[in-house]
């Protein structure tokens, strides 16, 4: 891989640790009484009155850590604070005939099943050909959290998470501003219901369990992300996982999300000492487990044949219909590569001439 594709890979990541922004305000001593979407408004550039009145209403406006209405008038010694889609405005998006396999759409809402080989977003040098560029092919002008009067356009129409380059699996893109605010408040809130399916080296020891540790970038290559146990670098990470099939060598894992990071579930499952299946960034392009033998190793370079990419596959996706206000939740097929590694694994788990 090139250094423009782990560029590519990190700045599509499958978490969502950077497609908000945060503001905090601490209120002058001398403020007098003015409402909150207007002083916000002043304060915040290149952001609407209209953009501040949406997140107040979805409860992204928090004054004194509770939320509030548009109209509340800020006061001195108040602490605000607010969360917004993340706003980037780099690069002048090209609409492009990219396929997508779309399994639902309304008036909010587009969830798509992402294919692998595909950057979300462009940046770092990908500039074209990417995810957004087949959305706005398809479905047009997508709300973006910038003022678009501004000569540059927003890089992240719609977005509201991302996945890696070469994972798989459900998504969901926002069709209007206020749906992408909804989202991106739900995200932020850590309610939205992710799970994944992956496929990691070795014989996972629980059945069932928690790897915690925060993850930041590594300090000594930046294109890859470390846990930091300590805590002295990094931001907080949890992830849950539950094993599905046990094949001696390989594990058929689920992972669940409890927080979202560059790269969480690759990263802490290497940091388990369980690196995905074929993950050339995180170790799992060797032979880490098994037999020491030419057939087993033709066995390997048979499986990574049929799967050139890390075996992670985002399963389903929850969360609060951003027009409706019910629950609504969105599953997926194991992608056909994938699922002729396990096909495979599973004959050998069977086949007794391959076991020590």
């Amino acid at each position: 891989m090139s250094d423009s594709d782990l560029e590519n890979d990190i700045a599509a990541s499958d978490q969502t640790d950077d497609l908000f922004e945060h503001h905090r305000i601490e209120v002058d001593p001398g403020q007098q009484a003015l409402r909150i979407d207007k002083f916000l408004s002043d304060r915040l550039a290149n952001t609407s009155r209209n953009k501040i009145q949406n997140a107040a209403i979805v409860g992204s406006i928090l004054v004194n850590e509770k939320a509030v209405k548009s109209n509340y008038k800020v006061k001195p010694g108040d602490t605000v604070s607010v969360v917004f889609p993340y706003p980037r405005r780099e690069l002048e998006l090209i609409p492009q005939d990219i396929p997508l396999n779309v399994v639902y759409e309304d008036d909010y809402v587009v969830v798509l099943n992402k294919q692998s080989n595909l950057v979300v977003h462009p940046g770092y040098g990908n500039y074209s050909g990417t995810l957004v560029n087949g959305l706005i092919f398809h479905f047009g002008n997508l709300p973006t959290p910038v003022n678009l009067s501004i000569p540059e356009e927003a890089t992240r129409p719609g977005l509201v998470h991302r996945l890696d380059k070469n994972t798989t699996g459900i998504m969901v893109v926002a069709k209007k501003e206020l749906a992408l605010t909804k989202l991106a408040k739900q995200f932020f809130d850590r309610t939205v219901d992710r799970k994944y399916v992956a496929l990691v080296w070795g014989d996972l020891k629980e059945d069932e369990g928690s790897i915690e540790g925060n993850i930041g970038r590594s300090l000594k290559n930046r294109k890859v992300m470390s846990v930091f146990p300590g805590g002295e670098f990094g931001k907080k990470a949890k992830t849950h996982y539950k094993v599905i099939e046990r094949f001696g060598y390989v594990t058929f894992i689920e992972c669940k999300l409890e927080t979202g990071r560059t790269h969480q579930i690759r990263v802490h499952l290497k940091y388990l000492g369980h690196p995905l299946f074929n993950d050339i960034d995180y170790g799992g392009d060797k032979i880490l487990k098994g037999l020491s033998s030419s057939k087993y190793n033709q066995f390997i370079a048979n499986c990574f044949q049929l799967l050139p990419r890390h075996a992670l596959h985002a399963k389903s996706l929850g969360f609060e219909h951003p027009g409706t206000g019910k629950n609504v939740k969105f599953d997926s097929e194991i992608p056909e590569d994938m699922e002729a590694v396990l096909k495979k694994w599973r004959v050998y788990a069977k086949n007794s001439t391959y076991r020590t």
